[in-house]
């Protein structure tokens, strides 16, 4: 599976020179960034010691949904272990969650925040699962470069693994399910039910492939009721 690592506003080249190194030590090679362009300042390339082609090659995009525009899978870092609206997954929990979407995804994404304040409610909104470090400390921090490094490396086995075959679908199935339960949900007049929206928005992200394609089978037949 190919695996893109996207900052989000990074305002410091440092951070940027330090997070290109761990991508390159850990064997990822694709870096997008939204709304910077602090990469193009020579302190990211002398932090990015042996990490060039990395920074010459990073793509720009003024929003996080342009970023993410194809891409299968989205996961979000994030310090709020228990984010409304997701599943939040630890580091090492990432990598057999990874390992079942790759049989049936060929690109995710790995979602950093700013250096100040991360991401906003409505960019976590786009991702399909949550992820942060745990720490112990009062006053937990990691700086990106670092932030980078622990999920670099705790997902450095995926790399190893051989690339199965993709089969490529029209639409990302797990979108494409988000928006037809929450269709449905309007149609049965329950949208309103917070409880059961926030569900249905927590556990999509962890379906597997059969479980999406059941379920997807499912709201079928259930439209088709509807309609008739």
């Amino acid at each position: 599976m190919r695996l893109s690592i996207v900052l989000v506003s990074p305002a410091r080249a440092e951070n940027i020179g330090a997070a290109a190194r761990a991508m390159k030590t850990m064997g990822f090679t694709e870096m997008r960034i939204v709304d910077s362009q602090a990469h193009l300042e020579p302190a990211a390339k002398w932090v990015a010691h042996g990490s060039g082609e990395i920074l010459e090659n990073i793509q720009t995009f003024p929003t996080l949904a342009d970023a993410l525009h194809d891409v299968d899978f989205t996961i979000a870092t994030t310090a709020r272990s228990r984010a409304r609206f997701h599943y939040y997954a630890t580091p090492q929990e990432l990598v057999p969650i990874l390992q079942e979407k790759s049989q049936w995804m060929g690109h995710a994404a790995l979602v950093f925040g700013r250096e100040d304040s991360g991401l906003t409610n409505d960019e976590l909104a786009l991702a399909d699962i949550l992820t942060g470090v745990p720490m112990v400390a009062d006053y937990p921090s990691l700086n990106l470069g670092q932030a980078v490094m622990v999920f670099c490396y705790q997902l450095s086995a995926l790399t190893q693994m051989p690339t199965p075959p993709v089969v490529e679908d029209n639409e990302n199935q797990l979108k494409a399910l988000r928006a037809r339960a929450m269709s449905l949900l309007t149609q049965l007049q329950v949208a309103d039910d917070v409880k059961l929206a926030d569900w249905l928005q927590q556990r999509i992200g962890l379906l597997g492939q059969r479980d999406t394609a059941m379920l997807h089978r499912l709201l079928h037949d259930i439209e088709k009721n509807i309609a008739d």
